[in-house]
């Protein structure tokens, strides 16, 4: 009689730790899923100081930063800073051209000297007038101000 309370309580016990496991599993993969997620993000939703400290890392991909905007000719330029833009930092900016709908559709001297959010393809090779900045984001699709 006790091997088989024995038999039972064990095959009880192993039931209960593969139940545990496959949940265990289920869970893990869902974490590493979410973890993904972030990643992507990250690698999206990113600050101009990455772009300017790993340009090859971003390089002809999709992007969105925050900085300080200047519209002006032979100048127009995304700014990690005010200041920067104030003390002619122009490596500190990304030099910028809009999508030719979005152009359209905005009125985009009203987001100039102003910090803004924007999405565009990043280009470590094109750095803009007179080669000055620390490179540029073209096709710039999405432009909002940021408060």
């Amino acid at each position: 009689m006790k091997k088989y309370l024995l038999l039972f309580f064990l095959s009880i016990f192993s039931i209960s730790c593969a139940q545990k496991t496959e949940t265990n599993s289920a869970l893990n993969a869902n974490e590493e899923n979410e973890i993904l997620e972030i990643s992507k993000f990250d690698e999206y939703d990113i600050s101009i100081l990455r772009l300017i400290v790993n340009p090859e890392k971003y390089h002809n991909k999709t992007v969105q930063i925050i900085g300080y905007l200047n519209l002006e000719f032979e100048g127009t330029a995304i700014y990690f800073h005010k200041e920067d833009y104030e003390n002619g930092s122009s490596k500190n900016g990304m030099w910028v051209s809009f999508n030719e709908d979005l152009s359209k559709k905005k009125d985009l001297q009203k987001f100039s000297k102003k910090y803004v959010i924007i999405q565009g393809k990043f280009d470590m090779n094109s750095k803009g007038h007179m080669g000055m900045f620390g490179g540029s984001i073209k096709n710039i699709t999405r432009l909002d101000e940021w408060r």
